[in-house]
Parts: structure tokens; C-alpha cells; sequence
């Protein structure tokens, strides 16, 4: 069982910068990959970036590659999700997920984060 809980959102001009967290707790965490999924009002939930359990696999949508930077700390337990070059059409409640199959992970993990909501304003 892994419970996850987000933090680091809030309102941010367009080419700022943000740093979200998501503390993980409950056993076998080390072992789950992490990811980051957005929901912008009236749209559906999509795939941000994903981490395995190792840090040795990571993949991005091609809309925050070069701009988002997905790691891992085992150790705290804890995922970031670190947001440069910020636009307006990032923002969007941000999602934590877990899952102990890789590809899973992409389309339905199995454990979610409450959300975190990013705002940029232009």
C-alpha cells in the first residue's frame, strides 16, 4: 500500500518556475515507479512524466519535455516534479501517482495523490 500526498502548488507568472513534492508513505515504496498526471477544467486527465522505482527510466509527454524535470529521493521517500518555462497552458490540477508495473503507470496507476493545484498567469 503507498498513500502519496503532493505539495508545491500555487500561482506563478508565465516563465517562472515551480517545485512540486510528493511525500510517499507505506511500505515498498522503493519499489513502486512515481508519476506526474494533470487535469485542466473541462479536460481529462493526462500523462505528465514518469520515474521508475531505480531513477534509471524516465519519460516525458513531448508538451513539458526540456521544461519538466521528474526525480526521485528513496531515501526521504519523496517524487518532485521540478516546472521551468511555466505557460499558461500548463496550468492545471497536478497528480502524484504510483504503480509497481511500469507500464501501468502511463494509462492507470493504481495509486493517486489528492492533487495540487498550479496556476500561471500570463
Amino acid at each position: 500500500q503507498v498513500q502519496l500526498v503532493e505539495s508545491g502548488g500555487g500561482l506563478v507568472q508565465a516563465g517562472g518556475s515551480l517545485r512540486l513534492s510528493c511525500a510517499a508513505s507505506g511500505r515498498a515504496f522503493t519499489r513502486a515507479h512515481m508519476g506526474w498526471f494533470l487535469q485542466a477544467p473541462g479536460k481529462e486527465r493526462e500523462f505528465v512524466a514518469g520515474i521508475n522505482w531505480s531513477g534509471s527510466m524516465i519519460d516525458y509527454a513531448d508538451s513539458v519535455k526540456g521544461r519538466f524535470t521528474i526525480s526521485r529521493d528513496n531515501a526521504k521517500p519523496t517524487a518532485f516534479l521540478q516546472m521551468n518555462s511555466l505557460k499558461p497552458e500548463d496550468t492545471a490540477v497536478y497528480y502524484c501517482a504510483a504503480d509497481y508495473s511500469w507500464s501501468d503507470l502511463f494509462t492507470k496507476p493504481h495509486y493517486w495523490g489528492q492533487g495540487t493545484q498550479v496556476t500561471v498567469s500570463s
